[in-house]
């Protein structure tokens, strides 16, 4: 029977959806089995922050009466988690942070997109405060830790939704990306997260996250997952769907190792480049044709620091006690008031940045990148570390994601391997606006050498 259970539970989202579909198990069970791993791993993985156990149960009976009734919906039935900085009605919404925040009463235009696709929301999975660093962990919650091995983080600061997919927990979730917050914890998990093009999915109720750099985005398994999860997000119907099912057609791939410059020093792992380079290899073996290149990334850090430290300012201006926050995240609301003078002109330089750097796409079609530094950190060290050691720590790990972000385009995390250790890396597929397509089609036929949704912790 615990094999059974096992085999359902890393079934996928799209799996999940046709075994409801067909009847062969019912919404209740599903979501009653998400329920009790939740319960299970919390004292070891602590991914989630809050729990809907009855609601979740009472969606699931609903789920059960509509598939008996014949309706189909892409995910009805389907358990699914959404991280803790996401409006869900009759929860709060703390983002990390200690404290009795207001309950919620509206859910965000994701959570209603993911509702009518009949998802059976879980619960709000651990983020750190106000989605900081890339480890979730911090006062309010505790550490969450990584299921390939519970000694590291699963990084952050989609964290919790990274743990929770990579267990096996719920097939699928939802996290959110302004410097990597997908496609970090993907990294380090094993698992495919999508950063979409800004403006792609929704920020409502927000007008924007992070002045621009903030979206929200998949985690799964599988491309198929992540697709068939982002189509729901975005309202594209079957676009990335039919994107992860067609082969792509022969492209030219730059590899690209240089880092963008940051102030603080940081040297990728040989591990990790060993890794993205075998990827490379494997690209070539299907056909593409892959060369060396460097992104002329230049001072784009410029753009990021007063955007991402201006929204850290002013979500923690919401904080019912500012006096709970970290004393990292009032330093860097201090800095980050400071900062929002130049908001403006960050905003008028992102085209310089965007022809800048897009120039490279003049002469490649994707670009193949680390998608972090190193392999994922150590667990629980990061909490008492004083600010400018926190900085270092993130730059060390974690230079190469957060540049899409200014930019505003999309870039994929797919697995490219375990450390000899058991650790796993990710590498990430990067393009120009609005080429997810591209990017699905290619991490998708990547996966079909590459397997790496039949790994589990």
């Amino acid at each position: 029977m615990r094999h059974i259970e096992q085999d359902i539970a890393f079934a996928g989202l799209a799996g999940q959806a046709t075994l409801l579909a067909e009847g062969r198990v019912s919404a209740v069970a599903l979501t009653s089995a998400a329920l009790d791993r939740i319960t299970e791993t919390q004292p070891t993985l602590n991914a989630f922050r809050h729990i809907r156990s009855a609601e979740a149960l009472r969606e699931a009976e609903s789920a059960d009466r509509r598939l008996a009734e014949g309706e189909r919906a892409p995910l009805l039935g389907v358990p699914v988690a959404i991280k803790d900085d996401t409006d869900i009605a009759g929860l709060p919404t703390a983002f990390g942070c200690r404290g009795e925040f207001p309950v919620r009463d509206a859910d965000a235009e994701v959570v209603t997109r993911l509702r009518r696709a009949g998802a059976v929301i879980v619960g709000k999975t651990n983020t750190p405060e106000i989605g900081q660093w890339p480890f979730t962990e911090g006062a309010a919650f505790g550490v969450t830790r990584n299921p390939w091995n519970t000694a590291h983080t699963p990084g952050g600061s989609s964290g919790g939704s990274a743990s929770a997919v990579a267990a096996g927990i719920v097939a699928a979730a939802v996290g959110s990306d302004g410097a990597g917050s997908i496609r970090i914890p993907a990294a380090w998990t094993n698992l495919v997260g999508i950063k979409a093009t800004r403006g792609l999915v929704p920020t409502a109720p927000e007008p924007e996250l992070f002045h621009g750099l903030t979206g929200h985005g998949p985690l799964a398994r599988t491309v198929g997952d992540a697709a068939l999860l982002l189509d729901v997000l975005a309202g594209t119907a079957h676009r990335f769907r039919t994107a992860a099912a067609r082969e792509p057609r022969p492209l030219r791939i730059g590899l690209a190792l240089n880092t963008p410059f940051t102030a603080l020093y940081t040297r990728l792992d040989e591990r990790v480049r060993a890794a993205v380079v075998r990827l490379a290899r494997v690209l070539t073996d299907l056909g593409h044709e892959v060369v060396e290149t460097e992104p002329r990334y230049g001072l784009i850090g410029l753009d990021f620091l007063p955007r991402s430290l201006g929204g850290v300012a002013d979500w923690a201006d919401r904080v019912p006690d500012p006096a709970l926050l970290d004393p990292r995240t009032l330093a860097n609301r201090r800095t980050g008031s400071r900062l929002r003078p130049l908001l403006a002109l960050s905003r008028r330089l992102e085209p310089l940045w965007q022809r800048r750097i897009g120039r490279i796409f003049s002469e490649v079609d994707v670009l193949l990148t680390p998608t972090t530094a190193t392999p994922p950190p150590r667990a629980d060290v990061f909490t008492d570390l004083p600010n400018w050691r926190t900085d270092r720590a993130i730059v060390a790990a974690c230079p190469f994601a957060w540049p899409w972000n200014v930019l505003g385009w999309p870039s994929v995390n797919v697995p490219a391997g375990l450390t000899a250790g058991g650790l796993p890396m990710g590498a990430q597929l990067a393009g120009p606006a609005d080429s997810e397509d591209v990017l699905v089609s290619l991490a998708a036929q990547l996966e079909g050498v590459e397997r790496w949704h039949d790994r589990t912790p």
